[in-house]
């Protein structure tokens, strides 16, 4: 062993720092179904890592992001597209944590929090959880009523309902194995891009002004209504529900055991997770600038609900594919969110507590759960009642979002835990940053919401 080289902690009879051992696998019918070539070029070692970074993006674009970017762009121009980017980066920071703890330790979140806590402790944590990925069926479930609505004319309460049989395309799906749900994904998810690349060719932005967006102005911090709206678009963009999905998908890959293929791991899944997490800020940057290039540039500030969107788009940029392409997106990121929200559940039910039933019977309870609620006030209060319950499911996660991340950014910041392959010091100094910065937007951004501010 090297000098510098600390030893893997690789049984809690051997290290004492975990609590217990996992009972099974993450995901235990799709762990490491997915084989890592040992030899070859770098190339293909990376095809054989790529996909799931896909699916934890699925969570950066969804109808809650939709409603801040479209706001910003309207309100503020192209001027928060900075406040986009920062996010994206606070995003793949905490997600190669993700990876990194999924395979230095053969754990994902849920286990690592159950292992090394009380069982007082670990129900506490899985209730939170559940309640988060709740609160993102719900948004699921909103948004894909929406897109049925705007497309089809369909009522939202007949579309909420419907929502219930996506889970006949994530049992296919899962039947299939593990890479047509990836493959699955991607194609939504390039989609979704298309849609917007043609969207903004038929608004044609000032690319001049979209470029310099990219860049901080002080005028985010000194504007009370800009900085209120950059809080939005930070806050609705790390999900909870992320964390323990990117932790556990990762083990997928049938990566090897010894140090070096384990590095080698944290290094393509990195890549992945980085290169889809761009897909993501491209989308959310798409729905600014889109928003921006038709709303503010004629003076329409006041844009800050998606059905408000789809209805201006086509008489301010002279084209009826213009709405169509974007009730598509959205309906493509309603079924995207699907499959992410079931494999979460499965993930945190079993992380936690170890309490294991089958994938349709998860998903048919927790999409029940999503629907109730949302028929009734899609019943008495309409599509205002449907825009308050988006609002709702936000801070629902925001509340849950800290008892995600501390524990991520301890465990992985543990050399007894995580051994030679704990995060280094920069990475984690980064991490505990981005920690404050996410906590405190979303503590005032609830403390907003509660207050009437």
């Amino acid at each position: 062993m090297k000098k510098n080289e600390f030893p893997l902690a690789e049984s809690a009879d051997n290290s004492g720092v975990w609590r217990q051992e996992p009972a099974a696998k993450s995901l235990a019918e799709v762990n490491g179904s997915i084989a890592v070539p040992r030899h070859g070029t770098r190339w293909r070692k990376f095809a054989a890592f790529a996909g799931p970074g896909y699916l934890v993006a699925v969570g950066y674009m969804d109808p809650g992001n939709w409603a801040t970017s479209i706001a910003g762009g309207s309100r503020f121009g192209y001027t928060l597209l900075v406040v986009a980017l920062v996010s994206n980066i606070m995003a793949i920071l905490l997600q190669s944590l993700c990876t990194r703890l999924a395979v230095a330790t053969g754990r994902d979140l849920a286990q690592a929090c159950r292992d090394a806590y009380s069982p007082a402790m670990a129900w506490f944590l899985w209730i939170g959880a559940e309640i988060a990925i709740c609160a993102t069926d719900l948004a699921e479930v909103i948004g894909t009523a929406i897109a049925l609505n705007l497309l089809f004319g369909m009522p939202l309460e007949l579309g909420v309902l419907l929502t219930a049989l996506d889970v006949f395309v994530v049992l296919y799906m899962q039947s299939k194995g593990f890479r047509w749900i990836e493959a699955y994904v991607l194609v939504l998810l390039c989609i979704i891009a298309l849609c917007f690349l043609v969207q903004i060719a038929l608004a044609d932005p000032d690319w001049g002004a979209v470029i310099r967006g990219f860049a901080p102005t002080t005028e985010i911090v000194t504007n009370p209504e800009m900085l209120y709206l950059s809080l939005g678009i930070i806050g609705a963009t790390v999900m909870p529900h992320n964390l323990y999905l990117h932790s556990g998908i990762v083990q997928t890959r049938k990566y090897g055991g010894n140090l070096e293929e384990k590095r080698e791991a944290i290094t393509y899944s990195t890549w992945d997770s980085t290169i889809a997490l761009m897909l993501a800020l491209a989308v959310n940057a798409s729905i600014l600038i889109l928003a921006a290039a038709t709303f503010h540039k004629v003076g329409r500030t006041d844009v800050v609900e998606i059905e408000q969107a789809e209805a201006l788009i086509a008489p301010l940029l002279g084209s009826t594919l213009a709405p169509i392409l974007f009730g598509v997106a959205l309906l493509c990121a309603g079924l995207n969110s699907t499959v992410t929200a079931t494999l979460a559940g499965q993930i945190v039910m079993e992380g936690f507590i170890n309490f294991r039933i089958r994938p349709w019977l998860r998903r048919l309870i927790t999409r029940g759960i999503a629907i109730i609620p949302a028929i009734i006030v899609t019943m008495l209060y309409g599509n205002k009642g449907t825009a308050n319950l988006l609002i709702l499911s936000q801070v629902v996660l925001s509340l849950q979002l800290p008892f995600a991340i501390v524990p991520l950014i301890l465990f992985t910041s543990d050399r007894q835990k995580m051994g030679a392959l704990r995060a280094p010091l920069w990475l984690t100094g980064a991490a505990w940053i981005v920690a404050l910065i996410v906590i405190v937007l979303n503590l005032k951004l609830i403390y907003d919401v509660v207050t009437g501010g």
